[in-house]
């Protein structure tokens, strides 16, 4: 089997790997053209003195990694920004080098000629603050790993809480200080699109069109509230964890690789497990019903998967970032919104279901905003926003040439 980068946006062995959650998921995305040149890209930073979050507290030294694809034009108004997902990056297209085996997660539909034709449209990615994947050398991201200047230590947990609209506005910053005008759109997949739907709130004058994919609608739903602490669950319990004080002493891999287990089967479909493993046993010389320790391949795709995943993931930035997307709520802000919709559900989609877009939708056309959905056919569930893209680059052509 062959090594692939996984969708929680690291190296993983085993094509199994492919249904960890919402990062990179470069090898699995459908194929682009031959003929095309590959797109080529290098990580920048961008820097901020000092931020205050939403909820009124200070951050100094605010640091966020950034890429960027095409050119922005002379008035500034071809930009579109791409969010990344909960666990993913900035790497949406393209390749830092040549030789890199894969190249960014939406590739597909990001480059020269594709949906999103770079030969027309100035493309900006942006890691989140508190990235998971703070320990990848590609990363650039502020949150509770980072080193608090006043202690000379990791924040940990006395890091302030921030949300999903807290890292829209240091990428704010960020667009304002390359010289775009306005957003041509805003493009993102999970908790991507939760920050596609925040941009078009605070920022309604800026964004002209948005593209929320796999996305709960205008706000998060309770199911995902809860969701999202049963993700942490495992973290908070192993007690390495210490309250996120480990940096000193150990990190809590056995409860991050159980939490990165428990985010890669509920982001999948039972449809696609079944398809891809079958019940079959992961070893056909030790059958389950041998021994307990004897597993069936599912499960043991899943163990591995995670205990791979586990030592690229920085526990307390997991946790942070869980509590920014649990925050996620706009319904009351939702007047303010001027730019166009096209929501993209995934049908399979067991974490945000078609109907929350759908629903979301229709608050919106009778707010009197456009809004329009495509719902991605499919059975590989919420991934397939991520996975199975291309199957909506017709729309997100022509929903761009609008």
């Amino acid at each position: 089997m062959k090594t692939i980068r996984t969708l929680l946006g690291a190296s993983a062995t085993a094509l199994t790997l492919a249904f960890i959650a919402t990062g990179n998921a470069q090898a699995q995305a459908p194929a682009a053209p031959a003929a095309a040149a590959p797109l080529m890209t290098e990580k920048k930073v961008f820097s901020l003195p000092s931020y205050t979050t939403f909820g009124g507290k200070t951050i100094k030294n605010v640091k966020v990694g950034y890429e960027t694809y095409g050119t922005l034009n002379a008035k500034g108004d071809n930009a579109i920004f791409v969010p990344h997902f909960y666990t993913g990056t900035s790497h949406a297209a393209g390749k830092y080098k040549a030789a890199d085996a894969a190249a960014g997660y939406w590739d597909v539909i990001i480059g020269a000629g594709k949906p999103i034709d770079t030969d027309k449209f100035f493309v900006i990615s942006a890691d989140t603050l508190s990235n998971l994947n703070t320990k990848d050398p590609m990363v650039t991201t502020t949150g509770p790993s980072s080193i608090n200047a006043d202690t000379g230590k990791p924040y940990g947990m006395s890091f302030p809480v921030i949300a999903m609209r807290d890292s829209v506005a240091v990428h704010k910053a960020l667009v304002d200080s390359l010289g775009v005008k306005k957003l041509y759109a805003v493009m993102g997949a999970s908790g991507g699109s939760l920050q596609t739907v925040e941009w078009t709130v605070l920022y309604p004058d800026f964004v002209d069109r948005a593209i929320p994919v796999i996305s709960p609608g205008l706000s998060i739903s309770p199911w995902a509230v809860a969701l999202l602490d049963i993700w942490v669950a495992p973290i908070k319990a192993d007690p390495k964890w210490n309250n996120g004080d480990y940096y000193a002493t150990g990190e809590p891999l056995d409860g991050i690789a159980l939490a990165l287990k428990l985010v890669t089967i509920t982001t999948r479909h039972w449809g696609w497990v079944e398809k891809t493993f079958g019940y079959k046993p992961a070893d056909a010389t030790k059958p389950p019903v041998e021994a307990i320790g004897n597993r069936f391949a599912s499960e043991d795709a899943l163990t591995k998967a995670g205990i791979a995943r586990a030592v690229t993931t920085d526990a307390n930035n997991y946790i942070y970032m869980a509590k920014a997307n649990q925050l996620f709520n706009v319904e009351d802000e939702a007047a303010k919104i001027k730019a166009k919709f096209l929501f993209l559900p995934a049908q399979s989609d067991l974490v945000f279901p078609p109907e929350m877009a759908k629903k979301a939708a229709e608050k919106l056309r009778g707010l009197g905003k456009s809004a329009d959905v495509f719902v991605i056919e499919g059975d590989g569930g919420h991934l397939d926003g991520v996975l199975a893209i291309a199957k909506a680059s017709d729309v997100i052509r022509a929903f761009l040439a609008k």
